[in-house]
């Protein structure tokens, strides 16, 4: 069975896409047992601005009120990624080649669960991030977050 995450995200995707915007990605963050976050990233092409941003909102409020997949009370947010985006999807890191970023793993790896580094690549389904010189291959089912880390 799918997660929560996942249904909301297959649920969304194309509502959000009917609006003219890419769904980026989404977190369903669980606070206490009868409240939720539900966080909705939102991007396009030519950037995403406020009316954007309550435009999906609208919608995709009506959206969860007619399919009600939370079954907790839960607030919504929607935004546009911005300069730190967070990365989702494999193809998001592979977009992302040449820039910093900070990733944490679900479990250590090699004795560790923080890595902030340059993105070198995406080999299969491993990130390739080099650390003070050093490449790490991190298994992308490992992830638990990561961000760009903006440059100025």
């Amino acid at each position: 069975m799918a997660s929560i995450q996942q249904r909301l995200e297959d649920m969304l995707g194309p509502v959000v896409a009917s609006l003219g915007c890419e769904l980026w990605g989404l977190e369903y963050l669980p606070q206490g047992s009868h409240r939720a976050l539900l966080r909705i990233y939102i991007d396009k092409a030519d950037g995403i601005g406020v009316d954007d941003c309550e435009k999906v909102s609208r919608q995709v409020s009506s959206v969860l009120d007619v399919e009600d997949p939370v079954s907790s009370e839960y607030t919504l947010e929607v935004s546009s990624p911005g300069m730190d985006r967070p990365l989702f999807k494999l193809e998001q890191f592979v977009e992302s080649i040449g820039l910093k970023a900070n990733v944490r793993l679900r479990i250590a790896f090699d004795g560790r669960r923080n890595f902030k580094g340059l993105l070198k690549g995406v080999e299969g389904d491993e990130v390739v991030l080099e650390v003070d010189s050093e490449e790490f291959l991190l298994p992308f089912e490992l992830i638990d977050k990561a961000n760009i880390i903006p440059t100025f």
